[in-house]
């Protein structure tokens, strides 16, 4: 037969050697006529036909593995498939290999400038009616490899049968699998440049994966889900977060609450429960610790492998867009931790993709963190950078998240992080700054924020770099706000001490104030605080009993007056002893015990002031809306502060941080007239001993001319005053 296929060819695809399938297999013209050839295992006999069933020959098997070839009835190049017989009977195969491409060149284009924005619908698996046929097709990047499969539970994980098709000016492969359905495992079987078979590899833009210990990407549809938080979304879209109450439930989901037999929740099941517990405590926002699939449960999800996959442990992707979508409903906005930091070397994962160093430095002193044991982003290589961006740009669209709280932003902001001297690699300049990971943020942020305007992105930044949440255009990363890491360390330090020593430690609490208009700040008491042996908030208190429990509300009370946005993890608001732990849910039982109910209430009362009182929070982020009171008198450990806004009433937060009750104690007010009492974190109500001042003090001008006001100080306890 004319054009048949030479058989060093035939053995070629049959060992799966061949690196370009598409030149071979499928429709080909040969003169005026068209030869058909597939590879199909366990057939004898082969008809091939049109996609409507119409049979247009019958081709000649060439190998017994299953390789066949013959001329075809056809006028012009179209998609086939085939009726393939053995003796166990009959099954059509269409052919991938008679389908053109899907990219087009305005991809390549923009994937080679690194300023595609829609990767993630171009890129991973996604279904597709396809010149008359419905299937996936699948996309990866892997420049280096001499051949690329995609393996599954749909060809018997046999990488010879789905070899994809390379476009070189981009390094992507491509391929349209017809018949392929949702819910399907696959992996990309990649042959390195110098022939190495490596391990079987996760789809990097896989946007479902397997429930762990099994890591295999899912073949997947766009997200079905009907949103209803157009009222929520507008509303963040048109003010200015800065000067909106902001107060953050930090959540790890797999350990906040527990099935009775100690399964995880689905996300449906925490929607029930999670959802009406932040709406009655008056959190604004839920933060939970990164739920992108990651196969190591203690990792937290901080060593994620599947970024744009929603982890399987809570179940399909729908389902957390169900719960985003029902937190909107009733006005509590969603925060993902997102980790772009830093990947693990799982063998599945990203590292060493293709054979080569390809979304990591090769180079250790650039591509490894000695302190997590994981590589480190190559935000320099454009196709790394663009990955990374349109990853945010994903959530932020797809699952209409509120926020993004980047995590470890320090690691990659400084090439000597954690590193010796002689261990890091200098920048063209000679410094320790890593300027590619410097423009990525700047790309990011200005990339979310404008094509996503009421969303939030947080930086964790625990160092002194300048301009963390300026505009990108003043010189800044670019974030909305930046963890205050110096004042939680500041301030967990004093209340560790023994209120006797405090008053040589004021400085501890007054510091903070130098620098807290510097940044627009969220003040957090995380997760970092209640792990690794550092116990819990309530055991880090100093005192007796009473004293940790009176100790924990004053420090709440003080932390909710101070400027700058509110976080506390999960099991704070009631006091939890035990230190956190993955494995197991929160100590609930505890709220039956009336000091731990207390503190519950008093953290739901506190985020109802904060919410309620401009004065609070619409200058959290500016020196307008602050003034100290008292910011000296160490002898007694006593502070006072003025919270203030525009056209809103004054309010006075005085904090008494001995167990020394005072009588007759003077506090300079700005107004005269009755002060409300608004909040006293030692009511009974909250586990207090009920000192306070019946609702309310009066200030008065005194003999020289100010203004101030005889108050009751009760012991360890922060007031909230309101001028009426």
């Amino acid at each position: 037969m004319a054009g048949s296929l030479a058989p060093e060819a035939i053995a070629a695809i049959l060992s799966g050697t061949h690196t370009d399938p598409f030149s071979v297999l499928g429709v080909h013209a040969v003169g005026k006529e068209y030869i058909a050839r597939c590879f199909i295992p366990g057939a004898w006999e082969v008809t091939a036909e049109t996609l409507s069933g119409k049979d247009i020959g019958t081709l000649t098997r060439r190998d017994d593995a299953g390789f066949f070839e013959g001329t075809v009835a056809l006028k012009k190049p179209q998609p086939l498939r085939y009726r393939a017989r053995n003796d166990g009977g009959e099954w059509v195969v269409t052919d991938p290999y008679s389908f053109g491409p899907v990219l087009g060149p305005m991809d390549d284009y923009y994937i080679r400038e690194g300023s595609h924005l829609r990767l993630f619908d171009k890129l991973g698996a996604h279904p597709l009616k396809h010149d008359g046929a419905d299937g996936f097709h699948f996309a990866v990047w892997a420049p280096n490899a001499r051949r690329v499969s995609v393996v599954g539970e749909f060809n018997e994980w046999d990488g010879r049968r789905h070899v994809m098709r390379l476009r070189s000016d981009t390094g992507i492969w491509e391929i349209f699998l017809p018949g392929v359905q949702e819910g399907m495992v696959y992996k990309y079987e990649i042959v390195g440049k110098n022939g190495e078979l490596l391990p079987l590899k996760a789809d990097p833009f896989a946007r479902r994966s397997e429930l762990r210990p099994k890591n295999a990407s899912m073949t997947t549809g766009e997200i079905a889900q009907v949103w209803q938080d157009e009222a929520h979304r507008a509303h963040w879209a048109s003010v200015d977060a800065r000067r909106q109450p902001i107060s953050i439930y930090e959540v790890h989901a797999a350990s906040w609450q527990k099935r009775d037999n100690g399964d995880m929740l689905s996300w449906d099941e925490m929607a029930e429960r999670l959802i009406p517990y932040c709406v009655d405590m008056g959190f604004t926002h839920i933060e939970f610790l990164p739920v992108t699939e990651y196969p190591f449960d203690p990792s937290w999800g901080y060593q994620t492998t599947g970024l744009y996959a929603p982890t399987a442990r809570f179940g399909e992707p729908e389902g957390f867009a169900r719960f985003v979508n029902g937190a909107h409903k009733v006005g509590l906005g969603v925060i993902l931790d997102w980790v772009p930091a830093h990947f693990p070397t799982d063998a599945h994962g990203l590292g060493w993709f293709d054979g080569t160093a390809l979304y990591e430095h090769e180079d250790p002193r650039q591509g490894f963190h000695p302190d997590w044991n994981t590589a480190i982003y190559n935000f320099g290589r454009a196709e790394v950078f663009s990955y990374l961006v349109n990853n945010a740009l994903y959530w932020a669209e797809k699952f209409h998240l509120d926020g993004l709280r980047v995590d470890a932003v320090a690691s990659m902001l400084y090439l000597d992080y954690s590193r010796k001297h002689g261990e890091w690699v200098p920048n063209e300049y000679g410094g320790n700054e890593n300027l590619d990971a410097v423009r990525f943020l700047q790309t990011m942020n200005k990339e979310v924020y404008g094509s996503h305007p009421g969303i939030l992105t947080i930086a964790e930044e625990s160092t002194s770099w300048p301009k963390v949440s300026a505009p990108v255009h003043a010189g800044g990363l670019g974030f909305g706000f930046k963890w205050n890491m110096g004042f939680m360390h500041d301030t967990l330090q004093y209340f560790s001490r023994e209120p006797i020593h405090r008053k040589h430690h004021h400085n501890d609490m007054t510091f903070g104030l130098i620098y807290a208009f510097s940044e627009n700040f969220v003040l957090p008491l995380s997760h970092d605080e209640v792990v690794h042996g550092k116990g819990s908030l309530i055991a880090k208190m100093a005192g007796d009993d009473w004293q940790k429990f009176a100790n924990l509300r004053a420090y709440y009370g003080f932390m909710w007056g101070y400027p700058g946005k509110k976080l506390l993890f999960m099991g704070q608001e009631f006091a939890q002893w035990r230190e956190w732990a993955e494995d197991r849910p929160l100590d609930w039982n505890l709220l039956e015990y009336p000091l731990h109910e207390g503190m519950r209430r008093l953290v739901r009362d506190l985020n109802g002031t904060y919410r309620n009182k401009a004065s609070l929070h619409a200058r959290d982020c500016e020196g307008e809306g602050f003034e100290w009171l008292i910011a000296d008198d160490s002898e007694n450990s006593v502070f006072a502060f003025l919270r203030k806004a525009p056209g809103e009433k004054l309010v006075a937060v005085i904090s008494n941080f001995t167990p020394v009750y005072r009588e007759n104690y003077s506090i300079p007010l700005p107004l005269e007239g009755r002060w409300k009492e608004i909040l006293n974190s030692d009511a009974e109500i909250y586990g207090g001993s009920g000192k306070g001042n019946g609702g309310a003090v009066q200030a008065v001008r005194n003999s020289s001319g100010g203004i101030s006001a005889s108050i009751t100080l009760p012991p360890l306890a922060t007031l909230m005053l309101e001028h009426d």
